[in-house]
């Protein structure tokens, strides 16, 4: 499959600033849906979202071509590759065409803050991963104090289950805080409520550019042309809910109330730089599931929580995208590994990416060791085991090499009351 990697020495005419999380390096796509206008696949830019159909309109663009442009369609990675080199010829600082016509310019480009960002593909299948390691041991410990911290399958195969689709939300979206069935040990029967222990998830996320038929394998090798980009995903989650409904068959209720995604999609061609190897896999995986190259990358994830009474946030969790066990290309030969279809849209979530301290906790149920540790929030002194409501969480992800910055913007949600 080509690549295209914009050269780290590359400028925009567009004014980016240093510590942005979109140069001309990045170009990601989103969808948008500004005020009085149409719908639009965008590509960001510094501060601004380009509306791709705009340029399709005044010429600059094929849409015959590239016929995604009001709404992502199937397409596979080498058109979206071919799509972006046409975005970053117009972006490029020595390029007149869209950079002088200041009529075209103005309303193509428009400010971050009225582009009112969308879920960038609502997808039709949800598959939420188990992957990082530290997460899964620490969860082991909480609850399996006597035994083994992972399972016997862990390092064999990558651990997932089909999660919700319906209930995958923009950023920004407000959390309402879920009811469900709880049970504390000392009660004889369960009862019906607010979560008390509502968490949030630290993950990263893959969309797939298009799909494949009933009965065929995607292999490691080539699972990654399969990719459309990369998100950050929050999948809130109701501990107190988890742990009365979860035996024998996982998680249900506890989960599939909202999902949090980030706006932009971010290229396999951008991150290349920043790829490694990943963790050594020990004992060896089965063939069918060994990794092809470097297939994990060194993204910086952080977590930022602010509560009503803040005036800022505070940082309560830094990790990276390299505590994953096992890679999205591994996730995704797994999931087609018994011959299952997989589909255009279709959003596949790493599982908690936790760090090996605890300040790399990619949850609360860590970050307080099960609500037995509280954390405290400097500003106001308040003290938090699980979000309150009013919390809002905010998660960021971003590589950074050699003065290049390539990041994906943020996923927030705030926690609302249950509805009552």
């Amino acid at each position: 499959m080509d690549k295209f990697v914009v050269p780290a020495s590359a400028k925009s005419w567009v004014e980016v600033a240093a510590d942005s999380d979109f140069p001309i390096q990045n170009l990601p796509f989103g969808l948008a849906a500004p005020k009085g206008q149409d719908e639009s696949v965008v590509v960001a830019i510094g501060g601004f979202a380009l509306n791709l159909m705009a340029l399709a309109d005044a010429g600059l663009i094929d849409d015959e071509e590239f016929p995604i442009l009001d709404s992502f369609i199937e397409l596979d990675r080498g058109a979206l590759t071919a799509l972006r080199k046409v975005v970053y010829e117009l972006l490029e600082e020595s390029n007149p065409v869209l950079r002088d016509n200041k009529k075209l310019r103005e309303k193509s480009l428009i400010p971050m803050s009225k582009a009112n960002l969308q879920v960038p593909i609502p997808p039709m299948a949800f598959v939420d991963f188990y992957s990082g390691i530290y997460h899964a041991s620490n969860v082991g410990k909480m609850f399996r104090p006597d035994m083994d911290s992972l399972l016997p399958n862990y390092r064999h195969l990558p651990v997932g289950y089909n999660g919700r689709a319906s209930s995958v939300y923009a950023s920004g979206t407000e959390i309402i805080r879920p009811k469900g069935q709880t049970k504390s040990p000392s009660a004889d029967m369960p009862e019906f409520g607010p979560s008390k222990e509502l968490d949030f998830e630290l993950e990263m996320g893959f969309y797939l550019s298009h799909g494949q038929d009933p009965g065929k394998r995607i292999t490691c090798k080539a699972a990654e042309d399969h990719f459309l980009g990369l998100v950050i995903v929050n999948d809130w989650s109701a501990r107190d809910v988890q742990r009365w409904e979860y035996q024998p068959l996982g998680p249900f209720l506890a989960k599939s109330f909202a999902t949090s995604v980030s706006p932009w999609i971010v290229t396999l061609d951008a991150l290349e730089p920043f790829r490694v190897e990943g963790m050594e896999q020990d004992p060896p995986v089965l063939p069918h599931l060994r990794r092809q190259g470097n297939q994990h990358f060194d993204v910086k994830l952080e977590v930022w929580l602010q509560s009503e009474k803040m005036k800022s946030p505070q940082l309560i969790c830094t990790s990276n995208m390299s505590n994953l066990y096992w890679s999205m290309a591994q996730q995704l030969a797994h999931q087609t590994s018994n011959g299952t279809p997989v589909e255009f849209g279709d959003l596949y979530a790493s599982g908690t990416i936790s760090g090996e301290e605890r300040d790399g906790a990619g949850s609360m149920l860590e970050r307080t060791w099960k609500g037995t540790e509280p954390i405290t929030l400097d500003e106001t002194g308040e003290t938090r085991t699980f979000l309150e409501d009013g919390d809002v969480v905010t998660m960021r992800a971003y590589a950074e090499k050699d003065g290049l910055r390539i990041g994906f913007g943020e996923c927030v949600g705030k926690v609302i009351p249950a509805v009552s």
